[in-house]
């Protein structure tokens, strides 16, 4: 299969926007065109990709978690210690 060049002018702000979400989902925008690639034989996406919302019991725990590490009066534990008690 022979090969050619793909050029796309988009602007800028949208470029960026991709770029973003694209490193949220862990791939550049050359990966990107890639998966249009796979797209293209499988006829669409041959698997789910989404940005996940946490859910409210997460974005809660998240929320709490936050405000402990903030809390001066909150004793830390090393990661030994931490391991030990776990596996108790």
């Amino acid at each position: 299969m022979a090969n050619a060049k793909f050029n796309i002018r988009l602007d800028s702000d949208l470029k960026k926007r991709a770029e973003s979400m694209y490193a949220e989902l862990g791939i550049d925008l050359n990966t990107a065109i890639i998966v249009l690639q796979k797209s293209l034989e499988v006829r669409g996406f041959s698997f789910e990709v989404r940005l996940e919302e946490p859910n409210k019991e997460t974005l809660l725990a998240l929320l709490d978690a936050d405000k402990i590490s903030k809390d001066n009066n909150t004793k830390g534990m090393d990661i030994e210690k931490a391991l030990i008690e776990l596996k108790k």
